[in-house]
């Protein structure tokens, strides 16, 4: 084929297109290119040119780097997303002998990005990466945060140092049975109190709470206040959200606003690029979370 290109460029006398040994399948998505080699997109090509040649691989744990394309389908994500991991644990377990079915699934969780001023998306990222928070029900994963390192003018932010970091302490945990703090502050629970305040509760504490700083800055990207918790909204029964103050308590975050005198819910960070400042002792972001369960 490659001497049939090279006359047929130099104006030389050619004969009849040589055919390919085995003539490529037909595509099986009508909408897309005749070649399912050339169109990435189509279902199994990148997993057969990609992973099942490593199959025969044993190896120690899988990461996963969340890419933005699925960033509008958050509720689909919710099965998607175990799924594949299911589906990769067995498929190692029946290539490789290995304990492919323990195999320790760590991922990155979408970054912030965009200049989106909603404080309280109602679509987009924030359900995506809720999904992958949901993903975390499921024995043996690890989630990275990389809100704070994101860049809003950049789907690929260039701060890789610090989700390196994040990754490995998962790691260390999961992999290397090593006993160190590898997580944010996680939502645990919550409880409305007198005078409209609501507590919210949290475990993977590290050391205690504290208001914290991002540990890379986009260029452009101011840094976060250090006097006082941001990225809390409270709403009531009207589901209308309102910034609220927050303060540390022990292990908890007070949320309140005058505004909201009889609150229903809390939600955390949940904006497409989200500022929120609330850390552990030990440097890791607290996951974005919400109290709620209102339908998208």
């Amino acid at each position: 084929m490659k001497k049939y290109n090279a006359d047929k460029a130099a104006g030389k006398a050619v004969g009849p297109k040589p055919q390919p040994e085995r003539p490529e399948p037909s595509n099986p998505d009508p909408m897309g290119m005749p070649s399912p080699s050339r169109r990435p997109s189509t279902p199994t090509v990148n997993f057969n040119g990609m992973i099942a040649p490593l199959l025969p691989l044993a190896i120690r744990g899988i990461i996963w780097y969340q890419g933005e394309n699925n960033g509008s389908r958050g509720l689909e994500y919710r099965e998607l997303f175990p799924r594949l991991i299911e589906d990769w644990r067995s498929q190692w377990q029946h290539a490789s002998g290995a304990t492919g079915a323990d195999l320790p699934f760590l991922f990155v969780q979408l970054p912030g990005c965009g200049t989106d001023s909603t404080p309280v998306a109602e679509q987009g990222w924030p359900w995506l990466r809720e999904a992958q928070l949901f993903t975390l029900k499921v024995p043996r994963t690890g989630m990275a945060i990389t809100i704070d390192v994101g860049d809003p003018n950049n789907v690929h932010p260039a701060d890789k140092l610090d989700v390196s970091r994040r990754l490995a302490l998962l790691a260390k945990r999961l992999a290397y049975g090593e006993n160190v703090v590898a997580s944010g502050p996680l939502f645990h629970s919550f409880t409305i109190e007198s005078g409209g305040k609501v507590r919210v509760r949290f475990t993977e504490t590290g050391g205690g709470l504290t208001i914290g700083q991002q540990p890379w800055r986009a260029p452009g990207v101011k840094p976060f206040p250090q006097d006082k918790l941001i990225g809390f909204y409270i709403a009531g029964a009207d589901h209308k959200w309102i910034e609220a103050g927050a303060s540390i308590d022990g292990d908890s975050v007070i949320v309140a606003s005058p505004q909201v005198p009889s609150p229903a819910a809390v939600r955390y960070g949940w904006a497409n690029s989200p500022q929120c400042n609330l850390y552990n002792r030990k440097a890791c972001l607290r996951r974005r979370f919400r109290t709620d369960d209102w339908a998208k």
